[in-house]
């Protein structure tokens, strides 16, 4: 008995269904015909595909060819699939269409001119085979760029160049499809039918149309009744286009109803009434399709919304730089008011008080100005003022005694200015430092996502949820850059579910896909949950603690975590010192931290701010580490995020890194500044992360179970029961121990 599962796990199905496909195209393709001439579209099929699949495509047409007593009539057709195949086996860089093209014209030239020279009409057939050629070459350059792109970013980009290159391909296929001997039915109106309706119905009228008109355009290459025979398909399409929210089996009755009536209305011909069948069994194509279409695999882009993202980003980042300024002139205006009094108003405003009852002044203060100036000065300079010690400039002063005193009320005065300034400083310092993180924070949300917006999606996930009597404020649905679908379901507060279990429910059983879901994140108006396809790698996770002195208030809290996008965190944190001060303050950061990254701060920012939390949360000193892995589980990418944390140990193909932290813990100054590391990481890879109660010495240990064995709840385990063999002090500390790795 064949066991499927073991079938689709087979990392050589992807493969073997390729070849198997080509071969059928090379079957199929070999017999039709575009503009009542032998089609190319098996040999541009051939020079766009690698050469396992080329070989499949050449199998294909000469196995037909044998079948069909054909050989001899396609000779130049079977040779220039040979010639295609040889130059790939020496000549043809990986992935580049160009070469497809020019591969695949040189071919058919070749080959063409090979086979008319050896039956004497070269001259006649040269012309014609550059032009057969130059159309298949060009043919194979698009659809080698078209599966490129699909290879590249899992989707089939039509917008740009790549629309024409689309159209070139749909109606060569169109054309050849039609040309297939089948009874009374014609497959390439069928193909044809189905593509229009599905242009109607998902991309509106624009789609109909130009679906349609290319439908048309093939047809008329194949023959001139086939191509009459639809020639009103385009407007048939521009109507339906108008139905493309309603249900898809009322769009497709509405779409044959009215081709009937043109056809009708035109004058029903025997073809006609065949297109019609055609027709009516394309429509009974699209309605099963149109369940499980997805944009996910085809973009067909828009300028207005390619422009949104940037219009956002240009504003926020104006924005951004708005508050960077005042933030920037406030610190300026604070540097000005914050210098003392300085010596020259001290000055004029001693004399003022002392000198302006005194008959001396206009001596002192015109006929030897100078001198007595440099005296004041020295005065205002001095931290003790007494009669001992005063100036010898003033030496004459008849009111020694009043300027010494009004100038020691001077000096308190600036001692006391420059204690406020010292109080206010750091408040200042904190204001600043918050509006720095404001900026980033804007600057941040306005930043281009690499993502693909589905109004379809959105608007199933919506419309299935409100079935059910929920009611979202909100659905934004989108694929990021791996193809991945996410999608975020906003909620008013008071109409949140409490759990996501059942919108995550719904909406797998819209889409027909598997989906997780995060918690609820929530605000004080709106609630959020993110519903998404399962990544292509998952984390592991093992954690082991004990508590210092065998109390049962552990200082170290962790938490492990996804963001619903593309990331999975696991954070631990350490507070200072042990026991339920200390679980409190570590509770707060990896709390706080978690809650801003789902709430969507980058976490560079995410650490400043709960840095400034933390400074400003109580006069007592209090302060914790941070230590957080963040890993793309799409990618397999690694970054190490650390404040203050211990160093993190990282067994990669074979060797262990050390990775420290020259960075100081959250709540000790007012600034904060993380350190942030990307590593190399692989599949099976681990990685160890442990709180300050793992010493140093214990390295050579950790490393000695890093190496000799992959049981990660065992390494783990081993850590923390070790821990207390290798310190080397008289006090213990928490110990927590967590071992991460990454599985497919």
């Amino acid at each position: 008995m064949l066991n499927f599962r073991q079938i689709k796990e087979w990392k050589y199905t992807g493969t073997a269904a390729g070849v198997a496909a080509c071969t059928a195209v090379g079957y199929l393709l070999s017999g039709t015909k575009v503009a009542g001439l032998a089609s190319f579209a098996d040999i541009s099929a051939a020079g766009a595909s690698g050469l396992p699949f080329a070989a499949a495509v050449f199998l294909g047409s000469l196995v037909r060819s044998i079948i069909s007593g054909g050989v001899g009539h396609n000779i130049v057709k079977l040779s220039s699939l040979a010639l295609i195949m040889i130059i790939k086996m020496f000549l043809e860089p990986r992935n580049d269409p160009k070469f497809s093209g020019i591969n695949t014209a040189v071919s058919v030239f070749v080959s063409g001119a090979a086979v008319s020279a050896v039956i004497g009409e070269l001259v006649q057939k040269l012309i014609f085979y550059g032009f057969y050629g130059g159309i298949a070459g060009f043919t194979a350059y698009s659809a080698s760029g078209i599966i490129n792109g699909f290879r590249k970013d899992k989707v089939i980009d039509l917008s740009g160049k790549n629309g024409f290159s689309g159209a070139v391909l749909y109606i060569v296929l169109v054309a050849s499809l039609c040309s297939v001997k089948l009874p009374v039915l014609n497959a390439g109106i069928i193909a044809g039918s189905a593509v229009t309706l599905a242009g109607a119905y998902f991309f509106s009228r624009a789609g109909g149309v130009i679906c349609g008109s290319l439908t048309v355009c093939g047809a008329f290459l194949a023959s001139d009744s086939s191509g009459m025979s639809i020639v009103l398909l385009p407007a048939a399409a521009l109507l339906t286009g108008c139905l493309h929210k309603q249900k898809a089996s009322t769009a497709a009755a509405f779409f044959t109803a009215t081709s009937f009536i043109m056809t009708v209305l035109t004058g029903m011909t025997y073809t006609g009434f065949e297109s019609m069948i055609d027709i009516i069994c394309g429509a009974l194509i699209f309605i099963p399709f149109a369940a499980h279409f997805s944009d996910k695999w085809i973009s067909t882009g828009s300028g207005s919304s390619d422009m949104l993202p940037d219009v956002i980003n240009a504003r926020m980042v104006f924005l951004s730089d708005t508050v960077m300024e005042l933030r920037m002139e406030s610190e300026r205006i604070s540097d000005m008011l914050a210098k003392s009094c300085d010596a020259g108003r001290e000055i004029e405003e001693n004399s003022e008080a002392v000198c302006s009852s005194c008959y001396r002044r206009p001596f002192c203060w015109k006929s030897d100005r100078g001198n007595t100036y440099r005296g004041f000065r020295r005065l205002a300079e001095m931290p003790e003022t007494v009669r001992d010690s005063f100036p010898e400039e003033l030496a004459d002063c008849l009111r020694k005694k009043e300027l010494s005193e009004a100038f020691a009320r001077s000096s308190q005065e600036k001692a006391a200015a420059k204690l406020m300034d010292l109080r206010f400083s750091e408040s200042r310092g904190l204001l600043h430092e918050q509006m720095k993180i404001t900026e980033e924070l804007i600057r941040f949300a306005g930043e281009r996502v690499d993502v693909r917006y589905s109004e379809t999606v959105s608007r199933s996930i919506r419309k299935k949820l409100e079935k059910f009597g929920i009611t979202p404020a909100n659905v934004i649905a989108s694929y990021n850059r791996r193809g991945r679908l996410v999608a975020e379901v906003y909620f008013s507060a008071e109409n949140a579910p409490e759990e996501s279990t059942r919108v995550c429910d719904l909406a797998a059983d819209e889409l027909h896909l598997r989906l997780e879901s995060t918690e609820p994140v929530r605000t004080g108006r709106e609630v959020r949950i993110r519903v998404y396809e399962k990544p292509k790698y998952s984390m592991e996770v093992c954690a082991a603690s004990s508590c210092a002195g065998g109390t049962g208030d552990n200082g170290d809290t962790h938490t492990v975590f996804t963001d619903g996008c593309e990331a999975g965190y696991v954070v631990l944190s350490d507070g200072m010192g042990t026991g339920s001060e200390a679980s409190l303050e570590s509770r707060m950061v990896v709390g706080m931290f978690r809650r801003l990254i789902m709430g969507g701060v980058d976490h560079t920012s995410a650490i400043k701010l709960i840095n400034s939390i933390m400074v400003t949360k109580s006069g007592d000193e209090s302060f914790a580490t941070l230590d957080a892995l963040k890993i793309d589980l799409d990618e397999c990418e690694l970054t190490l995020i650390k404040s203050g944390a211990a160093a993190t140990l990282i067994r990669h193909r074979g060797n262990v890194l050390k990775v420290t932290s020259p960075t100081f813990p959250i709540g000790i100054y007012e600034q904060s500044e993380a350190y942030i590391h990307s590593c190399s990481f692989d599949e099976g890879d681990i990685v160890i992360m442990f709180s300050d109660g793992i010493y140093e010495n214990a390295y050579p240990f950790i490393k000695e179970l890093l190496l000799g064995g992959d049981d990660l709840r065992h390494i783990v385990s081993e850590i923390c029961a070790k821990a207390e063999v290798f310190n080397p002090t008289i006090h213990n500390d928490d110990v927590t121990v967590i071992g991460v790795r990454v599985t497919g």
